[in-house]
């Protein structure tokens, strides 16, 4: 793991330091039995370091995450799987996430109001190498981002701790949807805040370039009917390709 761990503390401008780590990063959309058990150990790994343990944690897979509306990714580091993250795509006609078992009167508003969503839920991050300078936050939210642009999401949500909204109202633009609340599910208090998605996309991806990406790495993060029947093994990040597409001047027809 040392190798792993000096690559995330490179002394270099952030934007710059996270494409670095973007370099060496593969992910993987979690459809094999042996790649869930996987993301359970993680999963339990960096809960319980955290102390955000759900009050029933004797499994940390869920009916959730085999739903088809949902995708599980694992962030795959020098081929080391290092954190994980769930992706909900809600819509008025499919409602189930995460966000909306802690939150169900914010969530059916938007819903009831014809918007759709993308919950991301499940974020684990391998503790040892989660340090304050980390990159793996930034990497793992990624698929969140990339989903609200395949799917064309009116909002990103985020049921968080309150100590961490900060962090999303800075970087994400996000609004408090619901304050800071107890949760008998957890057993301590979660707010809710979302990110008005078609609204920031631009600012967003100018100030970190590692969320941006090309149609066809979307296609193969939230497709289901590949042209193969099966899905990638894993997934090449594309967002310095699609950052040099972004940069070439316009041809007049």
């Amino acid at each position: 793991m040392r190798h792993i761990q000096n690559s995330l503390t490179l002394a270099q401008g952030f934007p710059e330091k996270l494409l670095s780590v973007l370099d060496t990063v593969e992910y993987r959309r979690i459809e094999d039995q042996e790649d869930f058990e996987d993301i359970a150990r993680l999963r339990y790994k960096s809960y319980r370091e955290r102390g955000v343990l759900p009050r029933s944690a004797g499994n940390m897979l869920d009916e959730a995450d085999f739903d088809d509306h949902a995708y599980v990714f694992g962030v795959y580091l020098y081929e080391e799987l290092v954190s994980t993250v769930r992706v909900h795509h809600v819509t008025p006609e499919h409602r189930l996430s995460q966000s909306g078992g802690v939150f169900p009167d914010a969530l059916n508003a938007f819903l009831d109001a014809g918007l759709t969503l993308i919950d991301p839920a499940r974020l684990a991050i391998d503790p040892d190498l989660n340090g304050e300078r980390s990159a793996l936050p930034y990497l793992t939210v990624r698929p969140t981002i990339m989903a609200a642009i395949h799917f064309n999401a009116d909002r990103m949500l985020q049921h968080i701790r309150p100590a961490h909204s900060a962090f999303y109202r800075r970087y994400f633009y996000a609004d408090t949807v619901v304050p800071p609340t107890f949760t008998s599910l957890y057993g301590f208090e979660l707010t809710l805040l979302a990110s008005r998605t078609r609204e920031i996309r631009n600012k967003l991806l100018a100030r970190f370039p590692i969320y941006d990406s090309q149609p066809y790495e979307r296609r193969l993060m939230f497709d289901r009917s590949p042209p193969s029947g099966m899905p990638p093994l894993t997934i090449l990040p594309t967002a310095r390709s699609a950052q040099a597409l972004a940069r070439q001047p316009i041809r007049p027809s």
